[in-house]
C-alpha cells in the first residue's frame, strides 16, 4: 500500500513533465525548448525526493519481489530524462547519467537501481517521440531538425541491432523502432524531394 502511494506520486510528476514537454511538438514550442527542459529538471527535483521515499517502503534485498510496482513509471521517467537531455544537446543519455537524474544507483550491487531492461525500453519510447518530432518540425518550417533526428535515431537502431534480446516486452518494442525508423525515412525523403534537405543542409552550416 506505502509503495503504491508513491508510485501514484512518481507517475503525477511524470504525467506534469511529460506535459511540460508535450510543449516542443506545437509551432512556437522550438523557441522554447532551453526553458521547457530547465522546468523539467526542477520536477526531476521532485522525483528524487520520491525515490528516496520509495527506498524505504521494502527491505533493499527485493528489489525484484515489487519491481513490477514501479517498472512503469520508471520506464517513463527514464524517456523523459532521455528526451531533455536529447533536447539539450541531441545526444542519447547514458544509463548512468539517467541514474543520477532519478537519484538512483546504476549498479544492482547498490541497492535501488536502473535495470537495463528499463533503461531501454524508456530509450525506445524516445525513439517514437522523436519521430512525432521529426514531423513536427517540418510543420514548424524548421527542416534541418529531421536530417539530425535521422542520424540520430539509425545510430539507436544499429546499437539496438546489436542486442540480443531477450525479454519478450522489450523485443516488441524495439520492433517499433523499425516503425519509427521508416517514418523519419519518409520525412527526410519528403524534405529532398521538395529541395528543402539541402537548404537544411546549408542552414545548417553545412553540416548533415
Amino acid at each position: 500500500q506505502e509503495i503504491r502511494k508513491v508510485v501514484q506520486a512518481l507517475e503525477q510528476t511524470a504525467r506534469e513533465i511529460l506535459t511540460l514537454l508535450q510543449g516542443v511538438h506545437q509551432g512556437p514550442g522550438f523557441q522554447h525548448i532551453p526553458k521547457k527542459c530547465q522546468k523539467a529538471r526542477e520536477h526531476f527535483g521532485t522525483v528524487r525526493t520520491q525515490m528516496e521515499s520509495l527506498k524505504t517502503k521494502f527491505p533493499a534485498d527485493q528489489y525484484y519481489r515489487f519491481h513490477e510496482h514501479w517498472r512503469f513509471v520508471l520506464q517513463r521517467l527514464v524517456f523523459l530524462a532521455a528526451f531533455v537531455v536529447y533536447l539539450e544537446s541531441e545526444t542519447l543519455v547514458t544509463r548512468e547519467a539517467v541514474a543520477e537524474i532519478l537519484g538512483i544507483e546504476a549498479d544492482r550491487e547498490r541497492g535501488f537501481h536502473l535495470d537495463i531492461e528499463d533503461y531501454l525500453s524508456g530509450v525506445l519510447t524516445l525513439a517514437s517521440e522523436l519521430a512525432r518530432l521529426a514531423v513536427n518540425s517540418v510543420t514548424a518550417g524548421d527542416y534541418s531538425r529531421p536530417l539530425r533526428i535521422s542520424a540520430f535515431i539509425n545510430e539507436l537502431d544499429s546499437g539496438f541491432r546489436l542486442l540480443n534480446l531477450k525479454n519478450d516486452s522489450l523485443r516488441k518494442r524495439y520492433d517499433g523502432l523499425k516503425y519509427d525508423v521508416k517514418k523519419i525515412e519518409e520525412v527526410v525523403y519528403d524534405l529532398s524531394i521538395r529541395g528543402l534537405g539541402k537548404e537544411a543542409t546549408v542552414g545548417a552550416g553545412g553540416e548533415k
